[in-house]
């Protein structure tokens, strides 16, 4: 009787000389071990892979800093929504593939040493949807960073709104669009980092309201994709239709940061919007002290030149020279 015996190389290769690991863009191979170490970077072309919310936070945060918040929040099924699935096995599944409960990450944190709220969306939970957990988790990251006076830093990688909650999931655009009003508010900075793919209604609120955009390069920001938007207006889009570097050259974004560089530039941008280090603010508040004083004479001044104007009678609708004798 013939038996047929299959043998799986524990190197990551095969028989066939596949390589291990193979990038979607330029298609070249490579150790996958060296790919996780350059960031999930491809080390030939750069292509920025998608990572889930653990790595990423791992990736931004200074070790051992990072304190999960609010891991106890769970969706429900209020539309009792089905449809090849139950909406609550879609839910248990993402879950068992990700290890998440929910499409985002929320906690405390510090990016070199600068400490912050942070939060962050994984697209492999059911393409990173937004629906009413996300969206109470990106409000209760705001109500934290404007009461402790923290920044607040989201990683934002999603397809838009969980058609599993209807309306409820649409209603997540204007609650998290009033967290960011929270933010502003109280003063404190907001920086968001578009990952790819950033479409929906997630770019369309929350994502883009930030007081500093930025982008991974590649990544794709639309609120359609281009096969949606050609099919629609039977027109041909550009090539790099809702690239990030489109998205920069249009005004969209304020920078397009490499994935090694994302650390040390979000925590730069947060010392810039609080104003320096310690050695920085004490400086620029003597500045704007100086600043205010300043203002606050020349006002002064102005005033009372109107004042003195006011005081002055009228001549046929106009006012006299200075030092004219008044009229009895």
């Amino acid at each position: 009787m013939p038996v047929t015996v299959e043998i799986e190389r524990r190197n990551g290769g095969d028989h066939s000389g596949q390589p291990a690991w193979q990038c979607p863009r330029c298609h070249e191979g490579a150790d996958p071990q060296a790919v996780k170490a350059n960031l999930q970077v491809c080390p030939h072309c750069g292509h920025h892979l998608r990572v889930g919310a653990r790595e990423r936070i791992a990736q931004l945060a200074d070790p051992g800093s990072f304190v999960e918040l609010w891991m106890s929040l769970r969706t429900l099924d209020p539309l009792s929504f089905t449809d090849l699935e139950t909406y609550p096995e879609r839910v248990r599944e993402a879950q068992a593939k990700t290890g998440l409960t929910e499409a985002i990450v929320a906690g405390t944190a510090q990016i070199a040493s600068v400490s912050c709220v942070l939060a962050a969306m994984d697209f492999g939970f059911m393409g990173g949807s937004m629906g009413s957990v996300v969206g109470e988790k990106l409000w209760r990251a705001a109500e934290l960073a404007a009461k402790e006076r923290l920044p607040l830093v989201c990683v934002c990688s999603s397809g838009g709104a969980r058609m599993q909650e209807g309306i409820l999931s649409l209603m997540q655009m204007a609650k998290t669009s009033c967290a960011v009003d929270i933010v502003n508010e109280a003063r404190v900075p907001f920086v968001a980092i578009l990952a790819d793919p950033c479409t929906g209604g997630v770019v369309a609120s929350f994502a883009t309201l930030a007081d500093i955009c930025i982008a991974e390069p590649g990544a794709l920001l639309a609120f359609s994709g281009p096969r949606v938007i050609a099919e629609t207006t039977r027109e041909t889009l550009p090539p790099d239709f809702g690239s990030a570097e489109r998205n920069l050259a249009l005004g969209h974004l304020d920078a397009v940061v490499p994935r090694a560089e994302l650390r040390e530039r979000v925590a730069g941008y947060l010392r810039l919007l609080e104003g320096g280090g310690d050695d920085e603010r004490r400086t620029a508040g003597r500045a704007r002290g100086r600043g205010a004083r300043r203002l606050a004479t020349a006002a002064t001044r102005r005033v009372a030149t109107l004042v003195s104007h006011a005081r002055r009678p009228f001549d046929r609708g106009d006012r006299e020279v200075a030092g004219a004798p008044e009229e009895s």
